[in-house]
């Protein structure tokens, strides 16, 4: 069977609807949907010479998705990615092998010298990965909790001095959310560093389609901003933690774990009945706590690199 592969395009609208479709059947808690996908590619910063590509079939069918880009958030400079997934029914075509070299392609003409990419955990796709050229470095879980009636923790009262607001009630001056997110999100393990600009945060994940304001839980300590739990939503009845974090000087004090407990409650509250999550197999702290609230694992992927030119 022949395959093509090409960048998606907004007049054909099968491109992003079928992005979004073999997303969800690879990794289900990588929320997608249309206007998600048409989203990232419309809003990407043009430093990020980010591009969508997906791999057809003859048929016309979408049977594998590649995300592509530079980190321009980076202080590092030539950090490119390559995020790949194939249909799990329709491997063995040659869609992968075909994405990822169009991939290296675009990245290395755009200065990248090494690229990142994950891979889900299994022999034969780390095998594929090796083969490729890349290693493995660190690894990341994604985690499931369905929210049954006694799926959760009870409610509990917010400690003196705290109060719980959602994200929407930041409409009017979202800068402290930004704040919060950008000083936890610089304390996440990760191969790229990654420095956060105000404006293009409002434009990434402020305005995006899938981050639910009502859904997301923020702590407040005497009135600041202190630990957070940011809510995605997909319209069909998954909801994802965008990030969970607490600031340095509040940890200790069960802060993310109050405002994760809440988000979960008002999903659940909403009709939702799923709830992903991830976390890097070495952040110990955000384990326990997805641990306490019951999520399991549900897939594991391994994040690989590779030196363009090597």
């Amino acid at each position: 069977m022949t395959v093509i592969v090409r960048a998606t395009s907004p007049d054909r609208p099968s491109d992003t609807e079928g992005f979004a479709r073999v997303r969800r059947a690879c990794v289900p808690a990588m929320l997608a949907t249309p206007a998600s996908v048409a989203f990232d590619a419309e809003r990407a910063h043009p430093d990020a010479h980010y591009r969508q590509l997906v791999a057809v079939a003859e048929d016309g069918e979408v049977i594998g998705t590649a995300q592509v880009g530079i980190a321009d958030d980076s202080p590092v400079p030539g950090q490119g990615f390559a995020n790949l997934y194939v249909h799990p029914q329709r491997r063995g075509r040659g869609a992968g092998t075909l994405l990822l070299r169009t991939a290296e392609e675009h990245l290395a003409r755009h200065g990248a010298q090494t690229v990142f990419c994950w891979a889900l955990d299994g022999t034969e796709n780390l095998a594929w990965a090796a083969a490729r050229g890349y290693r493995p470095s660190r690894s990341a879980h994604f985690l499931r909790l369905d929210l049954t009636p006694d799926a959760l923790p009870p409610l509990q009262a917010p400690p003196p001095g705290v109060e719980l607001r959602t994200a929407a009630d930041f409409a009017d001056d979202p800068r402290p959310v930004f704040e919060l997110d950008a000083a936890t999100v610089a304390d996440e393990p990760g191969d790229i560093p990654a420095e956060m600009e105000y404006g293009q945060w409002l434009r990434d994940t402020w305005e995006h389609p899938l981050v639910d304001r009502a859904l997301t839980t923020i702590a407040l300590v005497d009135g600041r901003p202190a630990a957070f739990s940011m809510a995605r939503t997909d319209g069909e009845g998954r909801y994802s933690t965008g990030m969970t974090g607490t600031l340095r000087a509040f940890r200790g004090r069960g802060l993310a774990k109050l405002a994760k407990n809440d988000s979960l409650h008002r999903a659940r509250a909403a009709g939702i009945r799923v709830a992903y999550t991830g976390n890097d197999t070495e952040n110990g702290p955000m384990l326990a706590i997805n641990k306490w609230f019951g999520y399991v694992v549900d897939t594991t992927e391994v994040r690989h690199v590779r030196e363009l030119g090597a």
